[in-house]
């Protein structure tokens, strides 16, 4: 078949053109690998510093000096220069400590509490972070307070904690100030002092202290030491809620969906309480599913709902168990199924739940889900009254009546 010239003149240029896609590729991919070699060329340039440095911190760590002991200890334990080796880290480490290094000592320390480089020995741990923290190095006295709060190498000491707390604190060690505030608030080691809490509490959350900004906000929502404050609360479940802390973006969920310290907002609520749910927060993940049964900042979705109360259900949260039940008597979600929701009633009753119990009765008392006993029925009516149910209480009166 023949050709038109102007049809080879079109594939002409097509090939033209496909040749120069080809050039402006090949000299992207060339671009490409030169930076790619170059890289190469400055990572092996940053090891080859590393290794001269190292042999440099050897000649003079042999010849006795503490901070090239340190030094090489430290490039053993991080394998910057050398291969990685926590034995050697520790033996450089003790040279260092021998000769009175507080940073040599705390890390001597930690080394035989984690057992790296040596058998694990949490009394040789308190004895080098002791050495340490008397010279003042902060988070040495950290470290032995969380000894004595635990009584691992020592006796545990509350008081002897708060005492070294303080020392890590009072020099800015964010995690001991947030330990001395825990201590204040429970009593531990020292009288107990709602206002030293929310102190230490402060200064932690500032340095950014997620569990610190989770403490003082709860602190303010419940007005101790400090006047109740709804929009201080916000913000401080806020920032620890922003790091994660699933229990801090739970409770911010709780100030969206009551308006407290914000405007209400159902959507947000939902989308804190997902946050903290699929962290496995199990009351998040109850409210989650009851925003969905009941179309609260989602739309209305009672698989999801069922979803979310059986994961809450799973971790023995009684009221999801309920909810539960009642979606499988209902067949809300899920196929209607008697056995199931008797489970799950079951399952939250036994925790003293009462409208569970009370459903449970009425179970037993119409033949469903199990067979009809009267006599099991009243038992859970009663139950449920002695928890508080008046419905509960008013039909076992009847049942009584009957002679059951």
């Amino acid at each position: 078949m023949k050709l038109s010239k102007g049809r080879l003149k079109k594939l002409g240029q097509n090939r033209n053109n496909d040749l120069k896609e080809m050039d402006f590729k090949m000299n992207k991919l060339l671009k490409k690998m030169m930076v790619a070699l170059l890289s190469l060329g400055l990572a092996q340039a940053v090891l080859a510093d590393d290794v001269l440095d190292f042999k440099k911190t050897l000649q003079v760590a042999e010849q006795g000096n503490a901070q090239a002991q340190f030094s090489l200890g430290k490039m053993y334990y991080e394998g910057q220069g050398v291969r990685q080796d926590y034995a050697e880290a520790a033996r450089w480490y003790l040279k260092a400590a021998e000769q009175g290094d507080p940073v040599a000592q705390n890390n001597l320390g930690v080394a035989y509490a984690k057992g790296q480089g040596v058998r694990q020995d949490p009394v040789q741990a308190e004895q080098w972070y002791r050495k340490a923290a008397e010279q003042g190095y902060a988070q040495a006295q950290y470290n032995l307070g969380v000894m004595y709060d635990n009584g691992r190498g020592v006796r545990q000491d509350y008081t002897q904690a708060v005492q070294w707390f303080g020392k890590a604190a009072e020099q800015g060690i964010a995690q001991a100030q947030f330990n001395l505030g825990v201590m204040y608030a429970n009593g531990q080691g020292v009288r107990q002092d709602d206002a030293q809490a929310v102190q230490w509490f402060g200064k932690a959350a500032e340095q950014g202290h997620a569990q610190a900004q989770f403490n003082l906000g709860v602190m303010y929502e419940k007005g101790q030491s400090v006047r109740k404050d709804y929009v201080e609360v916000v913000k401080w479940y806020r920032k620890a809620a922003e790091q994660g802390l699933a229990n801090a973006q739970y409770n911010l969920g709780n100030m969206y969906a009551n308006g407290q310290g914000v405007r209400q907002d159902y959507a947000q609520a939902e989308q804190w309480y997902r946050k903290a749910a699929e962290q496995g927060f199990a009351q998040a993940q109850f409210n989650l599913g009851n925003m969905y049964a009941n179309g609260q900042g989602v739309r209305q979705d009672y698989a999801q709902a069922v979803q979310w109360f059986g994961k809450a259900a799973e971790q023995g949260l009684a009221n999801a168990q309920y909810n539960l039940g009642v979606a499988y008597a209902n067949g809300q979600g899920v196929h209607q199924d008697l056995v199931q929701a008797e489970q799950w009633y079951r399952k939250a009753a036994e925790q003293e739940f009462a409208e569970a119990q009370y459903n449970l009765g009425v179970m037993y008392a119409k033949g469903e889900g199990v067979r009809q006993n009267y006599k099991i029925a009243n038992e859970w009516f009663g139950k449920a009254c002695n928890n508080g149910l008046q419905q509960g209480c008013d039909v076992y009166r009847v049942f009584n009546q009957a002679g059951y």
